[in-house]
């Protein structure tokens, strides 16, 4: 399989993991203009798994160095194959929650606060296990992190409908997400040899770990989505007759290349990991609160009934945001 030993170019893929993970929820903004998010994400943990099976049998299943990719999957124990799985499956409720929150108050919101949330706890959660990089430069990094995501919660409260009860039901989803969403990556990190070069028998090495995170996000569909679809946090409840009533091709697309764009960022994130350390590699990751608030400021004008005097606020979170994640790039090299 094709390892990465380089730090800068782990740095490199982490850079296209934030701006995946940043990114991929515009898909579903223009997807909820036809139909409604539970119906969207069916497609769009497909497109995930289908990003993992073709990473695995291409970068997965080429180089001179570890186990190929089926290979890798024929030799794995129960225990490193039930960590990735619950990974995925804590992950999904999580990310659900985070849609469902982007659906009621938006991306600006609902990424800072809730990706960002995760950022810190799961930077904390890797670290503790798995020592990698400057604690001071990391614990730095991540406080400017967390002030800038709070700096963004009360940049929201200057907005009209920050009082209404839709937001306020946003941002506590954002908030319950980033908890949950802080420890699903430590769950797959666990699953996997330390060594990808020379993978411990029984364990997972990155592309075969991130296929079993997949298909344990797309079997807790038929509960966590099975769940939202009938009982929605907002809007009317949809059934699985509506997935094929109302999707065409174009909406089927839209969702898969939404995974299609997570799943790469997922991979590349996993697959850095052994140059980077797991708590850089997520940490860096997760810097795409800063590329989905781009989006919602300036794509999607979401704060354009914001009152004067917002712009400095928020050219203050994104300074926050930079500084931050230069620090944690910087951990490593300490």
């Amino acid at each position: 399989m094709q390892i990465i030993e380089s730090y800068p170019i782990a740095v490199m893929m982490c850079v296209i993991t934030m701006i995946c993970w940043g990114s991929w929820a515009n898909t579903q903004k223009l997807a909820s203009k036809q139909w409604q998010f539970q119906l969207f994400y069916w497609d769009y943990s497909l497109g995930i798994i289908l990003i993992s099976l073709i990473l695995g049998m291409t970068m997965g299943s080429s180089g001179t160095e570890g186990r190929s990719f089926f290979a890798d999957l024929g030799q794995a124990n129960m225990q490193p194959i039930r960590s990735a799985l619950i990974g995925g499956i804590l992950f999904n409720l999580a990310n659900i929650l985070v849609v469902a929150a982007i659906d009621i108050a938006g991306m600006a919101v609902a990424f800072p606060v809730g990706i960002g949330l995760a950022l810190v706890i799961g930077v904390i959660a890797n670290y503790v296990v798995n020592p990698v990089g400057d604690p001071l430069m990391l614990g730095i990094g991540v406080f400017l992190v967390a002030f800038a995501i709070i700096l963004d919660a009360l940049i929201y409260r200057r907005l009209p409908s920050a009082g209404n009860t839709q937001f306020v039901k946003g941002l506590l989803l954002s908030i319950i997400a980033g908890v949950l969403m802080g420890f699903f990556y430590r769950f797959v990190a666990a699953s996997m040899a330390l060594d990808f070069a020379s993978p411990e028998e029984g364990k997972l090495t990155p592309y075969s770990a991130v296929f079993i995170f997949s298909i344990g996000l797309f079997i807790s569909n038929f509960l966590w989505n099975t769940w939202v679809m009938y009982k929605p946090f907002s809007g009317n409840a949809v059934s699985y007759t509506d997935y094929f009533k109302k999707g065409n091709l174009k909406l089927h697309f839209i969702g898969i290349l939404g995974g299609l764009i997570w799943g790469l960022g997922m991979s590349f994130s996993i697959i850095a990991s052994g140059a980077a350390g797991f708590a850089i590699s997520y940490g860096l990751g997760q810097g795409a609160t800063m590329v989905a608030a781009f989006w919602g400021v300036f794509i999607w004008k979401e704060f354009k009934d914001a009152p004067a005097g917002t712009d400095k606020f928020i050219i203050l979170m994104f300074i926050l945001f930079i500084i931050g994640l230069a620090l944690i790039v910087a951990a490593r090299l300490v």
